[in-house]
């Protein structure tokens, strides 16, 4: 990393020019992943990331570049080809920073990437021996185990001078069952801003046997049919639908270019009154926490929906200016190869007041989503599609026989609207989002809610 006195030097030459800010981002990264098959390791890499980028800004014009060559002449010819870009200045200007120390909420405990590669690779086997002795239906067991840590240093214009040290683990385990029909496969994949202390209460066990459960359901499934009909979207990574289909609306990179379905919706209902959302980057030891976000703010608690008002956007420093409101303290960025941009960080739906049971009462025909998949989403209309990776047939009032190929198609404004009751289990899951500042590591979330109405998709012939 360079020295606060290297960075003042840095940015004074940065504000020799016509930009009214200026920010460095550096970044020394070390990830490392370990793959296995069967128990057996069948890969390991470890890849070394440092750099910086620069940013300047003149009015709500931004140009960014970045280097992994940090001597001074490599840097110092960087700044003068952004500098040129909106127009150089004799000024004299000298920037001196204030370092500002931020409180570490997410203490590790067992240093991942100081670990034994012998310790790594007995987590992986323990899951993988879970879930291969849970049936003998169960023909192959694929895993991995990530690790990263991420330090970082951001220095602005304004005397800004911050430092973050990020770790984070991760273990993805996918079963595979087989019948003399099917194969199926069901997967689990928990992660943590935290050391490989996360496994010690969640335990590669847990994990393999719950890919492994999975699998074997599906194994059971039959072909879901298709139609309108009330849905119960049960907790944790049920979260990505309102993570897609509406948290990317509330982000300020489509608010602020009116790409939006939510742009200019501030203080006005646009979900029901059981709905309040949250979008939080401080709690402790989650996958989508931080000290600060990626432009060196605190990280803070947003509400983003309360009793169905919209109450905030996630706003980066960029899009504050454009739509002449605060950061929210939302710039995220996947390295220092990426300018930053509003992200969310660990985004979901607060607890309600009905009970789990209470959301299947007077259900005549409808779907259990127990498990959501992947989907597609477009900010600008709000419209998606989800598919189901492990859901349940309802019948009056009572979960029945599993289903598969099942895909839930609507959009987000009108699914706001339509969550009738909202459980008090709430649980959060990991995931991975991509857009404009690359992919980042995000938590989802929700309690059990309910749907009254939804276009399900299915591959039942009916």
């Amino acid at each position: 990393m360079l020295t606060k006195e290297q960075c003042e030097v840095i940015l004074s030459r940065c504000m020799q020019s016509e930009a009214d800010f200026a920010e460095l981002f550096e970044e020394d990264t070390i990830s490392e992943g370990i793959s296995m098959l069967n128990g057996d390791v069948e890969e390991m890499n470890r890849v070394v990331r440092a750099g910086i980028g620069i940013r300047l800004y003149k009015g709500v014009q931004s140009v960014y570049g970045y280097t992994n060559e940090l001597d001074q002449n490599t840097i110092f010819a960087l700044v003068d080809d952004l500098k040129s870009a909106l127009g150089t200045s004799n000024r004299e200007v000298t920037i001196r920073l204030t370092e500002s120390v931020i409180e570490n909420h997410h203490p590790i405990v067992k240093n991942p990437i100081e670990a034994s590669l012998e310790e790594k690779v007995a987590l992986l086997k323990r899951a993988y021996k879970a879930a291969k002795e849970a049936d003998d239906r169960i023909v192959k067991v694929t895993g991995s185990l990530s690790s990263v840590r991420q330090k970082v240093q951001i220095s602005t214009s304004e005397g800004k001078f911050v430092k973050d040290t990020r770790t984070r683990v991760r273990m993805p385990i996918t079963a595979f069952a087989q019948d003399a029909s099917s194969m199926q496969s069901g997967s689990d994949s928990p992660g943590a801003s935290q050391g490989l202390e996360f496994f010690d209460q969640t335990t590669p066990e847990s994990i393999g046997k719950e890919a492994a459960r999975t699998a074997l359901v599906l194994l059971e499934a039959k072909d879901c049919p298709s139609g309108k009909m009330p849905v119960v979207i049960d907790n944790g990574f049920g979260g990505v639908i309102f993570h897609e289909a509406c948290g990317h609306s509330l982000e300020a990179t489509s608010v602020a270019k009116n790409q939006s379905v939510f742009t200019g919706k501030l203080n006005e209902k646009i979900a029901s009154d059981c709905v309040t959302a949250i979008d939080d980057g401080t709690i402790p030891g989650a996958w989508g926490s931080e000290n600060i976000d990626d432009e060196g703010n605190p990280q803070v608690k947003r509400v983003l929906i309360k009793d169905g008002v919209l109450q905030s956007y996630m706003i980066d420093r960029l899009n504050a200016r454009r739509m002449h409101m605060e950061s929210t303290g939302s710039g995220r960025r996947q390295s220092y190869k990426f300018e930053p941009t509003s992200r969310m960080s660990n985004t979901y739906i607060a607890p309600g007041k009905d009970s789990f049971e209470d959301l299947f009462a007077g259900i005549q025909k409808g779907l259990y989503a127990k498990k959501m998949g992947g989907g597609s989403v477009n900010p600008q209309t709000g419209e998606f599609n989800f598919a189901v990776n492990e859901g349940y047939m309802i019948e009056n009032g009572k979960i029945t026989y599993p289903v598969k190929g099942a895909s839930l198609i609507g959009n987000g404004k009108d699914i706001l609207m339509n969550i009738d009751k909202v459980s008090n289990n709430l649980e959060r899951a990991q995931g991975m989002c991509g857009s404009a500042s690359g992919s980042i590591p995000v938590d989802v979330g929700q309690p059990a809610i309910r749907v009254s109405s939804i276009t399900v998709g299915g591959t039942a012939n009916e």
